[in-house]
């Protein structure tokens, strides 16, 4: 395992990155005393894909058919503005 400082961390972060991309733990001091350690992912953590919401379904929980279609809100809109002019 590596070691590096908080200096280290803050001003040579390109060096411990490349340290993690070869798989290298490092351990993170402050002062003498340790103060974390930063691990590569493993490979189970990097392949995991992250399950998006579905918004379309969370939209029609709660609004249902209360939401207007592009041509009504094009109507809505021209009507407005019809009433402005007269």
């Amino acid at each position: 395992m590596k070691t590096a400082t908080v200096r280290d961390l803050r001003n040579n972060f390109a060096r411990l990155e490349a340290w993690l991309a070869e798989g290298e733990k490092i351990q993170i001091n402050k002062r003498g005393k340790t103060v974390g350690v930063l691990a590569p992912p493993t490979p189970d953590a990097a392949s995991e894909k992250i399950q998006m919401p579905d918004f379309e379904a969370r939209r029609r929980a709660i609004w249902g058919d209360r939401v207007f279609s592009n041509e009504e809100v094009a109507a809505m809109r021209a009507a407005e503005l019809e009433g402005e002019e007269g």
